[in-house]
């Protein structure tokens, strides 16, 4: 059990404080401690942040903490493959690195021995990382290939180019991947002396979240970070303010698109000063989607297709940051002009209590969904111990539910000035009025007289042990004839999660319907006849529940997160949706706006073309076919085409409550809950009988697709298998294990190995394999990026590794890793109640129950070398495969 009874705390362990459950521990080497113990889940997460980022490097120095972080998977003497170590416990790991810190975290199932695996590497890593020169070489073309990636965005481009523009002076213009040339020819030595002056017990905080014996644990970090020499020289302190903006600042950026877009930039203060609140506010006052001022002004006159906005919460002063995707057709000098003119009359005239109530239900809606899950908590608690202690996380909270109109229209009038403005204009292929923003004061005050509230409900322990889940799992059908899987159980936050697929229609008669089918879903959340887009939206944001709505021709698929006492009054919002949709024109318009801007940046993205190319290969079927797969360019004139008679009548014709799947995970009354869906669903019947569309295996012949798109730095490779088979099929889990140790397990894996460990060709690169239930459809697919010069040699590397495997066998462990690895991964998966609602509807559809997954798992711990090979053998040949590649290869 997490907790239980506490014995004295460690020698040289000193308890600092606690708020709401969680308890801050001193080490005497200066490490920093938070145990965060969460019950409900069987997953426990380890999280440790360094205290440092692109904030604290120096000239020549620009992209070193990120470079860092990749050269700390390389290994330790004690651990020399760290991904590898991971992988055969399942865990799902990463790395991250930020303006202010860098954390490495890990999940892994619940048990002493995996919290001892992971506290140990993490005291290992923290001073024995090799950081050698051989390492550095092959680990450079990987990062260099993550920030090819990143230049393949326009709007990521452009907000760098404005965040450089708006600070002169301070490294927050700077983008944390670095300086292409300082991270190409940063000297071995150099990294080392970054490593071993931030890397240190003192400069970092250790988190533990989930379910762990708290003694255990305190025991745990005292063995093995207690040791841990405090150097004796003193750590770096920044101390770069930038000076007030003296004047608006102006970015162009030309390169090879199709979707203009304007950017603006305000300096605003530090996420721990007392008014950045007032400031997250006002940016969700201008941006969000139907009520924001620049949404009114930008999207709804059909101006532009999206508008987004952002604030930075850091250690010192950050920006604002908006920007709007043109429509077509509109220039973005008017663009530029209308977004002007609102934010002025913004700052003028302030705004209004219904807003600023509107946008804190949202912000506060949102962070305690995201409370609810520990090992995410564990993540928000490093990012705010970053900007100076922890507890901010809470303090910024109480800030936030106590923020007035009045507080958000003097931040408006303070920052929202036009010498505090950089403005960003992305043009496909091509007085002053200072303001002192306030510098970080002393936190030390308001933190350490903090209280804090009561701590959460932490939830039951659950195993998720496949038998154990069907004994939890109680299947019922419903009167209209939807079939149900309930899982009712305590959960951190009272959380349940609730997911409802609806069937409809046949093949025959969808023919035709692909393009209303597909809005169908998301329209159908964009009024009632009693309710407006945005009043669903608060009246869910004042529920704390999330309502989405996802579907395509023959299913219609809702997805709710919500608590026990809010989930009855969340149904009658989804009554509302399903059964009384006004199925709005304004907001068709507005659906088919977005997706129109979606789909033409996707005429000229290397990965959203790539995949089209092979999905539409995987997908030979007639025009009018539901299963059809169409040329972005077709998809686009089809949306263009689709009216709201169509919708509603399809919707009128064919939606039903008669066929489906429900399943319920989480803390809930079923005998409140189930009547309840029982209502929502009576009744409703089609006179279009649902028939499921089978979607069987497709021959495939190899051949080698290339795509051109000019300017774009960085390569996709995508390649394709189809075969007969389903996830039922006896060579399924050998077939499994093959696909989990060639690819499937991504840094540490034969391809992983190879192409981005050893020869640094890729910063992605994985292996797939999908098998239906129901469907003789199996396909195995291989995904890389690279630099387009190396796109030829990651090819030549795939097929050399699985000819390698396929002719050589397996080495000696490898098996009994892989097999570890993948069923722990299993039970990580889960632990996952969204995950685990999902897994339960697919059984419903399927006739079967969790002693498949119990049959399956057996059947893979009982796997040998020759049943892996056999299977890789019958259905994966390179010579086989269908590959297609898309990047800007002309280019010299």
């Amino acid at each position: 059990m997490s907790g239980g009874v506490l014995l004295a705390e460690p020698a040289g362990i000193t308890k600092v404080a606690t708020v709401e459950g969680i308890t801050e521990y001193h080490l005497k080497n200066g490490l920093k401690l938070l145990l965060l113990p969460d019950d409900s889940k069987p997953t426990v997460t380890v999280n440790i942040t360094y205290l440092v980022g692109s904030r604290h490097e120096g000239y020549g120095e620009a992209g070193m903490a990120h470079l860092l972080e990749h050269m700390l998977f390389k290994g330790t003497p004690t651990h020399p493959n760290v991904p590898a170590v991971m992988k055969e416990r399942g865990a799902q790991f990463n790395g991250t690195t930020w303006f202010d810190r860098t954390n490495y975290y890990e999940t892994l199932p619940s048990s002493d021995d995996n919290l001892e695996f992971a506290l140990k590497l993490e005291s290992d890593r923290m001073v024995n990382s090799h950081v050698s020169g051989a390492d550095l070489t092959s680990e450079m073309t990987v990062v260099r290939n993550e920030f090819e990636r990143g230049e393949n965005s326009p709007q990521r481009v452009l907000m760098q180019r404005m965040m450089a523009a708006a600070f002169e002076w301070h490294n927050y213009g700077k983008s944390t991947i670095g300086n292409r040339a300082d991270i190409e020819r940063v000297p071995i030595d150099n990294l080392k002396d970054f490593y071993r002056r931030y890397y240190r017990p003192d400069n970092c905080l250790l988190i533990v979240a989930g379910k762990f014996d708290t003694n255990k644990a305190l025991d745990l970090v005292a063995r093995y970070f207690g040791p841990l020499e405090k150097p004796e020289a003193k750590l770096n302190v920044t101390y770069t303010e930038e000076p007030a903006q003296d004047g608006e600042r102006l970015v162009r950026l030309r390169r090879v698109g199709t979707v203009p877009m304007v950017g603006l930039a305000y300096h605003v203060p530090a996420g721990g000063q007392a008014d950045f609140p007032a400031v997250e506010v006002l940016e969700g006052v201008l941006t969000a989607d139907v009520s924001g001022r620049l949404y009114k002004s930008l999207v709804e006159t059909k101006k532009a297709a999206r508008v987004q906005g952002t604030v930075f919460s850091l250690h010192d002063p950050g920006l604002m940051l908006i920007f709007a995707q043109a429509a077509p057709n509109v220039d973005p000098v008017e663009i530029q002009s209308t977004m002007l003119a609102t934010i002025a009359e913004v700052a003028q005239t302030g705004v209004t209590k219904e807003e600023v109530e509107r946008i804190k239900t949202m912000i506060l809606k949102q962070r305690e969904l995201a409370a609810a899950e520990s090992s995410r908590l564990a993540i928000s608690l490093s990012d705010w111990a970053a900007q100076g202690d922890w507890r901010l996380y809470f303090i910024h909270r109480d800030r936030m539910e106590a923020v007035t109109a009045e507080q958000v229209s003097e931040a408006a009038r303070k920052y929202l000035k036009a010498d505090n403005r950089t403005v960003g204009l992305y043009e496909p292929t091509e007085t002053p009025d200072r303001t002192e923003v306030p510098q970080l004061v002393d936190l030390q005050k308001t933190v350490d007289v903090y209280k804090g509230r009561e701590d959460v409900a932490t939830g039951e322990q659950f195993d998720v042990a496949p038998a154990n889940i069907d004994s939890r799992t109680r299947t019922v059908t419903l009167r209209s004839g939807i079939k149900a899987s309930l899982i009712e159980k305590k959960t951190r936050a009272n959380a349940v999660e609730l997911r409802l697929a609806l069937k409809y229609g046949a093949l025959e008669s969808l023919k035709g319907k692909g393009a209303p089918a597909d809005v169908l879903a998301e329209l159908m959340m964009r009024g009632t006849k009693s309710m407006t887009r945005q009043q669903i939206e608060d009246e869910l944001d004042k529920l704390r529940a999330a309502v989405s709505a996802s579907g395509g021709a023959g299913e219609v698929v809702l997805t709710i997160k919500a608590r026990r006492q809010t989930l009855p009054a969340v149904l009658n919002i989804v009554r509302q949706i399903l059964r009384e949709p006004s199925l709005p024109e304004k907001e068709l318009d507005l659906l088919k706006q977005e997706a129109l801007s979606g789909l033409e940046q996707g005429l000229t993205d290397p990965q959203t073309l790539a995949q089209r190319k092979v999905s539409r290969a995987l997908a030979p079927y007639p025009k009018d076919d539901p299963r059809y797969v169409p040329e972005i360019a077709e998809e686009m004139e089809l949306l263009k085409g689709v009216t709201r008679d169509q919708v509603e009548a399809l919707y009128a014709k064919f939606l039903n409550g008669e066929n489906g799947e429900l399943s319920i995970v989480g803390d809930f009354d079923p005998a409140e809950v189930l009547p309840s869906i029982e209502s929502l669903l009576d009744g409703w019947k089609s006179s279009e009988k649902y028939v499921r569309i089978p979607r069987p295996a497709t021959r495939l012949d190899a051949g080698n697709e290339r795509i051109l798109t000019p300017d774009k730095k960085n390569a996709i490779y995508l390649a394709a298998i189809p075969f007969a088979m389903k996830d039922s099929d006896p060579e399924y889990p050998a077939l499994a294990i093959g696909n989990y140790l060639l690819g499937g397990g991504a840094l540490s894996s034969r391809l992983g190995d190879r192409i981005r460990q050893k020869d640094g060709l890729s910063y992605t690169i994985q292996s797939q394999l999908q098998a239906s239930s129901l469907d003789e459809n199996g396909v195995f697919r291989v995904f890389a990026i690279s630099n387009p010069e190396n796109s030829g040699k990651v090819q030549k590397a795939v097929v050399e590794e699985v000819e390698k495997l396929l002719k050589d066998g397996l080495l000696p462990g490898e098996l009994e890793k892989a097999k570890q690895g993948w069923l722990q991964q299993q039970q990580v998966m889960r632990s996952n109640d969204a995950m685990l609602a999902r897994l339960l509807g697919s059984n419903l559809v399927a006739g079967r129950t969790m002693d498949f997954y119990a049959r399956q798992d057996a059947a893979i711990a009982k796997l040998t070398a020759d049943d892996v090979l056999k299977a890789l053998r019958k259905r994966i040949d390179p010579k086989k495969m269908f590959v297609t590649t898309a990047g800007d290869f002309e280019k010299k």
